[in-house]
């Protein structure tokens, strides 16, 4: 199992630093932050010499392409499909494909206001991922989502309604066991049901705090954080055996959400901590 990052910090910078920081710190892979104008890699129209210059700039430091990621709402208001969302990812797989990168990682999508997210899985998702998802396949390339709670993957039961509205082998997940503990939500198990479909891994822990939580209660905020693998609730030796005893062995890639440190010793310390294990 590799050790990745996922590049979005490093977001107001030229790649090439995020390149040199991952290489001199001894990172297997790096997942790449896309979009329109984006400092790293403009795929909106799916450039192909564009991503060539990406992956040579990352090859050439010893390092791999673990996935281009295109973090935007496919939805607005109405709900309506957002066009311009979709072009890009359509962009993304042109670039991954140009390149041998096989995985896009996305998200599912946000509720339209009013909506419930079961009626946006099976009524709207279908409209935007199937169509997607065959062009995929027809570029080699998988799509995976992220499993942030905020989007239509919330937690276990709607995984299953999605894979159910969405069957196609190459719609997957980018999976992230950090948006379900805060929830109080099994984070093994959706490896256990979805191991075929886990095609991308995000290494993010959570922080709780028992105090905070007992005074003022699960439904206010601010008794829980995300942060570096190692450092909240997860036992990260046991969910990367739950990983591994159902096959899923691709990369771990370091998503760096915690305020608590900075970049550079943000990706340092998970890397340290997660190389007991991968």
């Amino acid at each position: 199992m590799k050790v990745g990052m996922l590049t979005s910090p490093f977001g107001r910078e030229p790649l090439a630093e995020a390149v040199r920081f991952a290489a001199d710190a001894g990172f297997d892979a790096l997942e790449i932050a896309t979009g329109r104008g984006s400092a790293h890699c403009d795929v909106t129209e799916g450039d192909a010499k564009a991503a060539q210059e990406v992956s040579r700039l990352v090859t050439d430091a010893g390092l791999e392409i673990s996935s281009f990621a295109c973090y935007a709402n496919v939805f607005a208001e109405g709900p309506s499909i957002n066009e311009g969302v979709v072009s890009a990812i359509r962009g993304a797989i042109d670039s991954a494909s140009a390149i041998g990168v096989d995985v896009v990682c996305c998200l599912a999508g946000m509720s339209a206001s009013g909506v419930s997210k079961e009626v946006m899985i099976k009524e709207w998702a279908p409209q935007v991922w199937l169509p997607l998802a065959e062009y995929a396949q027809s570029k080699g390339v998988k799509i995976a989502f992220e499993n942030y709670f905020a989007t239509l993957l919330q937690s276990t039961r709607e995984f299953i309604w999605f894979f159910e509205s969405c069957p196609h082998p190459c719609l997957g997940l980018n999976y992230d066991p950090s948006h379900l503990v805060h929830q109080g939500c099994d984070h093994h198990e959706p490896v256990e049901l979805f191991a075929d479909r886990v095609f991308h891994t995000h290494a993010k822990d959570t922080d709780i705090n028992e105090r905070t939580l007992r005074r003022i209660g699960n439904l206010n905020s601010g008794w829980w954080r995300y942060c570096i693998p190692g450092y909240g609730v997860i036992d990260w030796g046991q969910y990367i055996a739950t990983l591994r005893e159902n096959g899923v062995n691709n990369v771990l890639s370091i998503e760096h959400e915690d305020g608590a440190l900075g970049r550079e010793e943000g990706f340092l310390r998970g890397l340290a901590y997660l190389r007991q294990f991968a």
